[in-house]
């Protein structure tokens, strides 16, 4: 018994990769840009709205089977709806994480050069006017 449990799991989770609504979600996962992840978040209200419209199917008398599609409405509607800020906290986490490795690129690269660091002043206090972002009121007119 457990092994026909086993293999059927097996098999349905095989299927479920193939399903349209998972392949968007992979989609919108592996996207750099954040504004598909709020889009993801408005594609619950056609799932919100088709389960709404079985469970009045459902109170007038129809078929009982529309429980299913119900419950597969609101669970993928409940997908996408948590999909937007996770992926927006992981974009906003990978963006800090890039970010962060620039600069110790730039600090690296700064201290092989023998340049002064960004904090660092200049010796003899050797700074120009642009050194400060001030610039010469010829640049402005």
């Amino acid at each position: 018994m457990f092994r026909l449990i086993f293999t059927a799991t097996a098999n349905t989770h095989g299927l479920l990769g193939y399903a349209p609504s998972n392949l968007l979600l992979d989609y919108i996962r592996t996207r750099r840009d954040p504004k598909w992840a709020l889009w993801a978040m408005l594609i619950a209200v056609p799932y919100f709205a088709i389960a709404y419209w079985c469970t009045t199917i459902i109170d007038n008398g129809g078929p009982g089977w529309l429980h299913l599609v119900v419950l597969v409405c609101i669970w993928n509607a409940l997908k996408f709806l948590i999909m937007g800020p996770v992926t927006l906290a992981r974009l906003t986490r990978e963006h800090i994480r890039a970010r962060r490795q620039a600069r110790a690129q730039a600090d690296d690269l700064a201290t092989r050069v023998g340049a002064p660091a960004a904090h660092e002043a200049l010796p003899g206090d050797e700074h120009r006017p642009t050194d400060r972002g001030r610039v010469p009121d010829t640049l402005h007119p």
